[in-house]
């Protein structure tokens, strides 16, 4: 079998690795348009930030850590242009020589990922304006910085790349100046859960603005619809992602709803020797049961295993995912899971709401609060989702409702669960019993009245 294999980030090449493991005797080769394999895009700001010394401890695995491992031939500066479905064959070219060229496949992975949304914003084309993706991307801020030593900096967009941009420019000495134009910063968090978060950048002196349209981009600053004056001497556009389906569409492989490649549990596309995974591709929302598309690195390289298996005459299946993030910004962290209260709502839940405060650990040995707010179905008695603000052990409890939740229990049976506890590490009845205790009482007090 011949199995190619089109983007060379996290999917594609942990459907690469997997697919190996499987097929000792498969033909495996990899295309990716750029120059970098395998890379921690994650760990990009802390780079630009100084935290990180050196950009090739995030390109750990190179094109002859392939070939050497797996036996994968992994063709860099390589472009796909077009898929053929009836000859299964791909047009490419070489981005070093401009030769292009055709080669066949008897199974194909597209692994395309996501490209980065830049709005149609007079002055978005000038070199102090960039967007963050890759490793080429990080590169070009780090030299822009210390060519053009820059005072200030304007963040469009709250999101996670958004906020932890907005403290490693911080951390190297840049004003730093946060624009979103949703009513809250950090719009994947309720606006209840937002306020925490935006205090806390104001105190590490962030300045904020919210509701918020970048109309123009000047040298030294942007302009807003609203007329004011933003200093900017370099511009982070963090206004998300969508799906890179270019090649998918143009071949005729079919859409999901939310524009990703529709895919079934084995990754397999429309067309049946099409495996597709990562950000390219629509995942399953476990709540709604329905499709959604969550862009996260750890979606991405589950999807990308299951690929390699299910391309090989495996058993993996994709089961579905929450949707669960988390960040952290000048020693916050902040964690999301599953559904807001206001998408619980839209979908027609029933919903119990708490908003639950105590602290991540003793307050004898220095415990700091957790803020917690939890939502429930009032049917079922489940959690729709979770948002964690604090300082320590928020990825331990975000974790712990996430496990709960994947395997379907009920609010009851959180008091129920037998955890770790010690002075050190958290408080006798730790944060997630406090919210299975809470929701439990709300629902069954809302249950008395009804009665």
């Amino acid at each position: 079998m011949r199995l190619i294999i089109i983007g060379g980030v996290a999917a594609g090449t942990s459907a690469a690795s997997k697919a190996r493991r499987n097929n000792e005797k498969a033909e495996i080769v990899l295309y990716e348009q750029g120059p970098d394999i395998s890379y921690a895009g994650c760990d990009t700001p802390y780079f630009i930030g100084g935290l990180i010394k050196d950009i090739k401890t995030l390109t750990p695995r190179s094109v002859g850590f392939f070939k050497n491992k797996y036996n994968v031939d992994v063709k860099i500066r390589h472009q796909v242009q077009a898929i053929d479905l009836k000859t299964r064959s791909l047009s490419i070219q070489d981005l070093e020589t401009d030769r292009t060229f055709t080669d066949h496949y008897d199974k194909l992975i597209i692994a395309t990922g996501a490209k980065a949304v830049i709005p149609d914003i007079p002055g978005v084309g000038q070199e102090h304006v960039f967007s963050l993706r890759t490793i080429q991307d990080t590169l070009k801020i780090d030299s822009f910085i210390k060519k053009n030593k820059p005072q200030t900096a304007a963040i469009i967009g709250s999101g996670s790349i958004g906020m932890e941009m907005a403290e490693n420019l911080s951390r190297i000495g840049l004003d730093v100046h946060v624009i979103e134009m949703a009513p809250q910063i950090n719009p994947a968090l309720d606006p209840d859960m937002s306020v925490h978060l935006e205090k806390h950048l104001n105190e590490h002196g962030v300045k904020t603005y919210r509701s918020t349209q970048a109309a123009k981009i000047e040298a030294s600053y942007l302009l807003t619809a609203d007329g004011e004056k933003i200093p900017g001497d370099i511009v982070i556009m963090a206004t998300g992602i969508r799906p890179e389906v270019s090649l998918a569409r143009d071949a005729g492989i079919k859409l999901g709803a939310t524009g990703a490649i529709a895919v079934d549990e084995h990754m397999q596309t429309s067309d049946p020797d099409v495996y597709a995974c990562g950000d390219c591709i629509e995942h399953f929302d476990l709540i709604r049961q329905k499709a959604a598309w969550f862009p996260l690195a750890s979606t991405a390289n589950k999807t990308g295993r299951i690929c390699g298996d299910a391309v090989t005459g495996g058993s993996l299946t994709f089961r579905g995912v929450l949707g669960t993030g988390i960040f952290r910004v000048f020693g916050l962290s902040v964690a999301r899971t599953g559904l807001g209260e206001d998408q619980a709502r839209e979908a027609g839940y029933d919903i119990a709401v708490v908003h639950i405060t105590g602290p991540d650990r003793s307050a004898s040995v220095g415990g700091r609060d957790i803020i917690i707010k939890a939502i429930a179905d009032r049917k079922t008695e489940k959690l729709l989702g979770a948002q964690l603000i604090g300082e320590d052990g928020i990825d331990k409890r975000i974790d712990v409702l996430v496990t709960a939740m994947t395997l379907g229990a009920k609010i009851s049976d959180l008091f129920q669960l037998d955890l770790a506890y010690s002075p050190f590490h958290a408080t006798v009845k730790d944060p997630v019993h406090y919210v299975g205790m809470v929701l439990d009482k709300a629902i069954s007090k809302d249950r008395l009245s009804r009665k």
